[in-house]
């Protein structure tokens, strides 16, 4: 899709995130504190990208998980940006800028997925 295609799919925050690879602030996500069951899908292009079983609370003010979805859902690139090292994650399907993946996790996989809220649309496991 274009620029413009995309902004007008998304509102300019999500814009921002998955397009221009920004963040949100710290603990103003609307799912940093979800603890409902349910699957994370990418607000761009709907694919299903992590579990509620994976979510954990890191402290850390945005959304965090052990792991993504079944598959290869995201992908992983050295990001530089702003004087820093950083593993950047991104959707496999549409490349929408997600966030951020560090070593610092607990669990089998040891990592933490530290994703934007806005970067996702979450469905409730009961459907409402």
């Amino acid at each position: 899709m274009t620029d413009a295609e995309w902004r007008e799919k998304l509102t300019p925050e999500q814009f921002h995130i998955l397009r221009e690879k920004g963040t949100e602030r710290a603990f103003t996500g609307k799912y940093d504190k979800n603890k409902a069951e349910g699957e994370y899908h990418c607000a761009a292009c709907g694919q299903l990208l992590f579990e509620s079983d994976d979510k954990y609370d890191s402290g850390c003010g945005w959304p965090s998980f052990t792991a993504p979805a079944e598959g290869d859902v995201v992908e992983e690139h050295r990001d530089t940006s702003h004087g820093m090292i950083r593993t950047e994650v991104v959707c496999s399907n549409c490349d929408g800028h997600l966030g951020h993946v560090f070593p610092d996790g607990p669990g089998e996989t040891g990592l933490r997925y530290c994703i934007n809220s806005a970067a996702l649309d979450f469905e409730p496991e009961d459907g409402e």
